[in-house]
């Protein structure tokens, strides 16, 4: 059994390369070998938002907080509330992220592939595609 007390996942920045605005990451799990899990708390400011990525074996997210945003490449922009989870298809590109007025935190859940590959970033979201 491996215990990790709150103050062992010290918060980090969204780096600019993968986000647009204030992102604010909270380590939830990083599984040890043969486990695959990887989880991360996320909260988004206003506006804020991922970059367009994928996940080789798919991702959930769990809306905890807030009034957020999701699209999958070529699909309508969706609206997400506190309690709504969303699953991403393996290599679906896709982004998430808050509503312009308002903050958001989502629970992300995805696992690595048999390379260790967790997300592969993509381009940034455009305000045209944020806000279509």
């Amino acid at each position: 059994m491996d215990h990790h007390s709150a103050g062992d996942r010290p918060d980090r920045p969204g780096p600019a390369e993968y986000f647009t605005g204030d992102v604010t990451l909270t380590p939830i799990i990083e599984a040890p070998l043969p486990a695959q899990l990887r989880a991360l708390s996320v909260t988004f400011q206003p506006g804020a938002r991922t970059a367009w990525h994928t996940h080789p074996r798919g991702q959930t997210i769990f809306v905890t907080a807030g009034e957020g945003r999701a699209q999958r490449r070529g699909g309508p922009v969706i609206t997400l509330k506190p309690g709504d989870t969303v699953f991403f298809h393996p290599d679906e590109e896709h982004w998430h992220g808050a509503a312009p007025d308002a903050e958001m935190t989502h629970v992300a859940m995805q696992e690595a592939d048999d390379s260790g590959t967790h997300v592969t970033w993509l381009d940034h979201v455009s305000d045209a595609d944020y806000t279509a």
